[in-house]
């Protein structure tokens, strides 16, 4: 039971819950896969495709989703950061801003990894739909996309050092709470709770399907006899 001065919020609405999850198999897919190889390529550039899907959703989603998904609730600013260290609040609903500085850098770098595996080529088995455009652009963007998987490592790394330290040091289950959705918070001052209806719910749904549909367009967009990226 909740103390009497809290009440559970809604932070995460079903489709932001979804996208998080996912987008960590899809990543943790194209990691395993790209190191064992062979055959297992396939299933690489499936994990990329979807994880390519997923990013695409979330920049839709973060201009209409629930309230504590939209890009307008975490931009990282000097000034935000600067207060949250000096304030330290027990409890932030959503990303607070030194959180929403990782957020941004993630959906950027990933972003780009799914983007750049689009036009790249490894010569042997598989080549990006896009990477027919220009041989010059996809040398350089394969390039790119293999040194950037360390940059990739590097942010994940700091991701769950993070969620470590906040749970150990704040007793905050970040985890959790982008399982359950919903977090204690105060019960003053009221907090807007974010919108988790069945209509959101099947507008995400519209989305996505729309987005999947765009996502397969573009596999078949390179010449026959071409394959398809290491997309991850």
């Amino acid at each position: 039971m909740q103390p009497s001065s809290t009440r559970p919020l809604l932070i995460w609405d079903l489709p932001t819950r979804l996208f998080h999850w996912l987008l960590v198999i899809s990543v943790v897919g194209c990691f395993v896969t790209i190191k064992v190889g062979g055959l297992w390529m396939d299933w690489h550039v499936r994990f990329g495709l979807l994880a390519l899907g997923l990013l695409v959703f979330r920049v839709v989603w973060g201009l209409i989703g629930g309230h504590y998904s939209r890009f307008s609730q975490f931009l990282p600013t000097p000034v935000r950061s600067l207060s949250y260290l000096r304030d330290k609040p027990a409890v932030y609903p959503g990303h607070n801003p030194i959180g929403a500085w990782s957020v941004w850098i993630m959906l950027i770098v990933f972003g780009f990894q799914a983007v750049s595996g689009l036009f790249a080529n490894d010569d042997i088995f598989t080549t990006g739909p896009l990477a027919y455009l220009n041989s010059d652009w996809s040398k350089t963007l394969t390039g790119l996309h293999k040194a950037n998987e360390w940059i990739m490592l590097a942010i994940i790394g700091l991701h769950i050092v993070a969620i470590f330290l906040y749970r150990v040091l704040r007793g905050q289950k970040l985890t959790s709470v982008m399982v359950k959705g919903s977090m204690p918070v105060p019960a003053e001052p009221s907090l807007p709770a974010s919108q988790d209806s069945w209509k959101t719910r099947f507008l995400a749904l519209i989305i996505a399907a729309l987005i999947g549909w765009g996502v397969y367009y573009l596999t078949g967009l390179a010449p026959v006899g071409g394959g398809m990226d290491d997309f991850m």
